[in-house]
């Protein structure tokens, strides 16, 4: 099947994307897709929906403090978005100037440290931090919580928490997970008192998430890579899970691509790898049975995945109905419940 971009365009007003959070994190509304149809629930009704036995896997990743201001030794102003650590001390990183930096130039980054640039790795720039401290100390103390870039406003305090999940733990993401945004301690706790088990991937989301499909031809991008870890335990609990015909319901794209991408000869594998796995209709999903996801932007890769694990057409209805019925959209907004359709194009 040829797919171009168009073919995962929609249209959606300004003001559904939702700009800051709701006051409490499972108060956003949950858009059911099941077998093709659809239910208005709110995030509040989860545990209906779920059954003792079946499976939550969550990404525990946890959002650095990947946005860094600084100069060049001209002068010039400079804005870093740590990509990711390759290191205690280098990293790949975005670097916005008006003039792109050259290989040996050195950086002042919140008049606090110089970074020297080694050179370039496709699109992204190969820094050098100084030694002693390792980056992610460096990050936390003098870095700038990354928020999405259709969020028109810088992150305050309040972001601090909530552009977090509550089980969030391994350091090293530049985007929240934000399918778990939505998830409360009280939630879990509910969930767990019904028997429903829960399992821990971790998988740390790249700058280049954000990045546009720059082909029209679907064939012919290359996806970005990202790292993940998968613990014995969690190939243990899936393997448990099938075995007992109950479901395994990855929390977000990110869950899902770290399963998927461990899964690529064939049987889930444990141990650390990464992925530049991309998913378009037609794909052979070998893990996740449902999906806990946000909405997703007209033409990404992410809305690219989620009509191959449901299918295009119902993806077509669902969005339509979402714009309809002003759900909020992207990172800071509303949730969708979906289940698998083995049958997806």
């Amino acid at each position: 099947m040829s797919l171009t971009l168009d073919d995962f365009d929609y249209l959606l007003p300004p003001e559904q994307i939702a700009q800051a959070p709701l006051a409490e994190r499972c108060a956003s509304r949950l858009l059911v897709l099941s077998g093709g149809e659809l239910a208005d629930r709110g995030f509040c009704d989860l545990p209906s929906l779920v059954e003792p036995g079946d499976l939550l896997v969550f990404n525990d990743t946890r959002v650095i403090h990947a946005r860094l201001y600084g100069t060049k030794e001209t002068g010039g102003q400079v804005e870093v978005l740590i990509e990711r650590a390759i290191g205690p001390h280098e990293a790949l990183a975005q670097v916005r100037a008006s003039k792109s930096p050259r290989a040996g130039a050195r950086l002042r980054l919140a008049d606090a440290f110089d970074v020297t640039v080694l050179g370039r790795a496709g699109e992204f720039f190969h820094l050098r931090f100084p030694e002693g401290e390792d980056i992610h100390t460096l990050l936390e103390r003098h870095g700038k919580l990354p928020l999405p870039p259709y969020i028109d406003r810088a992150a305050d305090d309040h972001d601090e928490s909530r552009y977090q999940t509550v089980y969030a733990r391994e350091p090293g993401s530049v985007a929240a997970p934000t399918a778990g945004l939505h998830f409360d301690q009280q939630m879990l706790a509910d969930l767990a008192r019904q028997g429903v088990n829960g399992a821990w991937v971790t998988l740390h989301v790249g700058a280049g998430t954000f990045q546009p499909v720059r082909v029209n031809d679907l064939g012919e991008h290359h996806m970005h890579r990202e790292r993940y870890v998968i613990p014995q335990e969690t190939v243990d609990a899936i393997a448990r899970t099938k075995a007992a015909g109950k479901r395994v319901i990855a929390v977000g794209t990110t869950s899902l691509r770290a399963l998927e991408g461990a899964a690529q000869d064939g049987e889930l594998a444990a141990g650390v790898g990464e992925t530049e796995l991309f998913i378009l209709p037609g794909y052979r999903f070998r893990v996740a049975d449902a999906l806990i996801t946000n909405f997703h932007l007209p033409k990404s890769t992410l809305l690219m995945l989620v009509s191959a694990f449901a299918g295009m057409d119902p993806i077509r209805r669902a969005y339509a109905h979402a714009v309809r019925e002003a759900y909020r959209f992207f990172s800071y907004g509303d949730a969708m419940f979906i289940t698998r359709r083995n049958d997806a194009i």
